[in-house]
């Protein structure tokens, strides 16, 4: 958040090892080195709006494998941190520059390299845009499951760096079950191929699957094997519900897993969220005040799933609940629902929160961040995932509170805003769930992470660490 800091970013160090190796990277990679200060200030924060403290070294913007290991084997001869980034959309802080580290960007490796119809699978390089596949795929009738709310900006690399979600999680899975295998820079420059192009194969421990959401502190993702998946045939049916009470609405979506029906898409928006994204796109709110259900089916069974999922929602309370098979009406839905982040930064400086619990446990959560929002005397604007149990609730931070007595700034919001957050990780962990179900751990959520992992598992977690990363260069500070 850009209430953090206002202190400019350091410049590129002048002595020492740092200035050694800018040395070299400037002699090996040329243009591809950039330490203008105002390019290094923008990389001290990504989209969950946190700031670092210090700049970086230098960016070097990587266009090749070859590139990725030579400045890997700079960093390790000179022992300089790297900090791998992407298109910088990640809500953890994971990608955001650590004082005198070379922020390592792989967006321009951006190619498709290889469509494999026949196997079901696509080799893309870590910058392409995870939309781009999937308009690459579209015509041959194929998808990419994997479907963050950020598709349009985000890449695939960094997708598997967090392991992240998105709307369709519940029937095709998060990116880690669309992975099969990667080709990842290892801190000492070397290249490591992990997995396979096969569905099946169990040679060795699954690294593909540990370097999946590892946030780049075990190396560098410079090449992905991704499974596709055929586009279900038949028709896309779309219902809009409305209910009056927030935990009703989240007892209907947990009554629809219930129901053994798996809709492509369940989303849930609180009332604050819906009015928000209304004003936002300047339409008319058409049910003040209400909590709003998206579901969507898909295949063959579109039309009866729909049916079947209609009833359960007026059945658990829905005042309003319409069905259409009219894919511009779906769009648009869509579109209302991947607007709830810029919608809410008009309000104040957001705080977006990852939470995930048992799906059953949804009414109780939902209820839980009623009780903290008041207790705290806070907005928390919330959507969820619905169909796999993942919250997002969003913690506004208007000037006024940052302003007022007791407002203090602590890693980008008030110390209030903290309470009211660990409150609400410690009833997710109580209620059977998760401090992060896909944005990851970054700099925002380190100080939870021993709570759910205990002090054993946190240490055999940075024990594994060490083992790719002996000299910890790999985006430090971020995670462990």
């Amino acid at each position: 958040m850009s209430t953090v800091t206002d202190a400019r970013a350091a410049g590129p160090g002048e002595t020492g090892a740092g200035a050694s190796a800018l040395r070299q990277l400037i002699e090996q990679l040329g243009d591809r080195v950039i330490v203008d200060p105002a390019a290094l200030d923008a990389l001290r924060t990504d989209r969950s709006g946190w700031w670092s403290d210090g700049g970086a070294l230098a960016l070097v913007e990587a266009r090749s494998v070859e590139d990725v290991q030579a400045v890997l084997r700079i960093a390790s001869a000179h022992r300089v941190s790297v900090v791998p980034r992407g298109a910088g959309t990640g809500l953890a802080g994971g990608a955001t520059a650590t004082p005198g580290a070379i922020v390592l960007s792989v967006r321009e490796m951006d190619r498709i390299l290889e469509i494999a119809l026949d196997d079901e699978i696509a080799v893309v390089e870590p910058g392409v845009i995870n939309a781009a596949l999937g308009e690459a795929l579209e015509p041959h009738g194929y998808a990419f499951s994997p479907d963050p709310a950020s598709k349009a900006i985000s890449t695939i690399g960094g997708n598997i760096a967090t392991n992240a979600g998105g709307l369709m999680c519940a029937k095709y899975g998060v990116t880690r079950e669309a992975v099969l295998g990667l080709d990842v820079v290892l801190p000492d420059g070397s290249l490591l191929s992990t997995g396979r192009r096969t569905v099946k194969g169990v040679t060795g421990y699954d690294l593909t699957a540990l370097f999946t959401g590892s946030e780049g502190t075990l190396g560098v993702i410079v090449g992905a094997t991704v499974r596709i998946r055929p586009i279900p045939p038949g028709q896309l049916v779309t219902i809009a519900a409305f209910f009056s009470d927030l935990t009703a609405a989240a007892a209907a979506c947990a009554a629809v897993t219930a129901s053994r029906v798996r809709p492509a898409v369940m989303e849930l928006m609180d009332a604050l969220t819906v009015a928000a994204v209304t004003r936002y796109l300047g339409t008319t709110e058409r049910a003040p005040g209400a909590a709003f259900v998206l579901v969507q089916t898909d295949g063959a069974g579109a039309a009866e799933e729909g049916d079947a999922i209609a009833r359960v929602l007026r059945e658990a309370g829905a005042f309003s609940v319409e069905q259409s098979a009219d894919p511009v009406v779906a769009a648009e839905l869509l579109a209302f629902r991947r607007s709830m982040h810029p919608a809410l930064e008009v309000l104040g400086e957001v705080l977006i929160e990852d939470i995930c619990v048992p799906r059953s446990a949804l009414p109780a959560m939902f209820a839980e961040i009623e009780r903290i929002g008041a207790a705290y005397g806070l907005d928390i604007p919330t959507v969820a995932h619905a169909g796999d149990g993942n919250l997002h609730p969003n913690f506004v931070v208007p000037p006024a509170l940052v302003d007022a007595p007791g407002g203090e700034v602590v890693e980008g919001a008030p110390d209030i805003v903290w309470q009211a957050a660990d409150e609400l990780f410690e009833s997710a962990r109580r209620l059977g769930g998760t401090l992060t179900g896909e944005h990851g751990v970054g700099v925002l959520k380190r100080r939870w992470l021993e709570g759910e992992l205990g002090e054993s598992g946190l240490e055999l977690q940075r024990r594994l660490k060490a083992v790719f990363d002996p000299l910890g260069i790999m985006n430090p500070g971020k995670v462990y």
